[in-house]
């Protein structure tokens, strides 16, 4: 296996012949301008390394990673509209560059054309993919009510968030995982052990993205720092923060998510003196060192090489280190 640069080149290619502008422009136009974003392309990376490291050939997993691409670029959009967040990826979002329908709409398409790549695959390979693909879109969809519902839910705890962004974002990258397993033709064991060792991952890596939310570089980062806290969410952070904090601290946290000021700075300056107070950025880290580790353990019992063993790793450990 070459450097995992390769993968990402060659999904673009792909995109770029297949995801096309066409009439109704106004429904395509959005379609080709969030995926031409870029962004980490984790998801569909992920299938096409899976597909390899279980020795078969990249390309053959390119359908199914750009299935995964869509979905998730279709779930991006319809969460920016939702917390109606200004930016992704350091540009406008769909909704706000074109209009609320437009955004609803190329979303829905999106999530249409992501079904269409797999028909690229035999009937029992389609049904596989179709059929893990759809549970684990469902869990998505699960997940980001759930998110909606700690909005006005004051007693989230450690156990339900992690519940939450297990199913929001972490399923979606066992899932990508276990796709490249399943154009592999990997055993059962192996597509299993691939989508805990995403799921894993995933949780760290939403972790890492709540703490990139409060304490990350706003120009390497690509969305509005303080996102999380402006709109009010019980990250990790909060939780923690709300445990360890004294009840005057306690006091002002609550209060402060319970409000929407024109002029935010003031108030994401106050939560995150309290998140380094209360300790909760600290725990936020450990808690992302403990789920990488929990990807670790699983990884070392896949049956793979270990020149691929020292790539998934890395890959990993660079996705950890990050600060986009």
């Amino acid at each position: 296996m070459q450097g995992i640069e390769k993968y990402s080149g060659a999904l673009q290619s792909y995109l770029d012949e297949v995801i096309t502008l066409k009439e109704p422009i106004r429904l395509y136009e959005p379609i080709k301008y969030i995926v031409s974003l870029g962004g980490k392309r984790l998801r569909p990376v992920l299938t096409l390394l899976s597909c390899e490291m279980f020795n078969s050939d990249y390309k053959k997993a390119l359908p199914a990673a750009l299935a995964l691409e869509l979905f998730h670029n279709f779930s991006l959009i319809h969460d920016d509209i939702m917390d109606e967040a200004p930016l992704r990826r350091g540009k406008e979002t769909v909704h706000q560059k074109w209009n609320l329908n437009t955004g609803i709409l190329s979303g829905d398409a999106m999530l249409i054309l992501a079904y269409q790549f797999f028909e690229e695959y035999d009937p029992i390979m389609f049904r596989e993919l179709a059929k893990l693909f759809s549970k684990t879109a469902l869990q998505v969809c699960e997940g980001q009510q759930y998110d909606v519902d700690f909005e006005t839910k004051n007693d989230v705890t450690i156990p339900d968030y992690i519940k939450m962004i297990d199913y929001k974002t972490a399923v979606l990258l066992g899932a990508s995982m276990k796709m490249g397993a399943i154009v592999a033709n990997a055993s059962e064991e192996c597509k299993t052990n691939s989508y805990d060792f995403g799921r894993n991952l995933g949780i760290a890596f939403q972790l890492q993205d709540d703490y990139l939310d409060c304490f990350g570089n706003p120009e390497t980062f690509g969305k509005q720092i303080g996102g999380d806290i402006i709109a009010n969410k019980k990250t990790f952070l909060y939780i923690k923060a709300i445990e360890n904090s004294s009840e005057e601290d306690k006091m002002i946290l609550e209060k402060l998510l319970s409000e929407k000021p024109e002029d935010p700075t003031s108030k994401i300056k106050t939560v995150l003196e309290i998140y380094n107070k209360s300790g909760a950025t600290k725990e936020t880290l450990n808690e992302i060192s403990s789920y990488t580790q929990k990807a670790n353990i699983v990884l070392s019992k896949l049956v793979i090489s270990d020149e691929n063993r020292k790539i998934l790793l890395s890959f990993g450990e660079k996705l950890m280190k990050r600060n986009v």
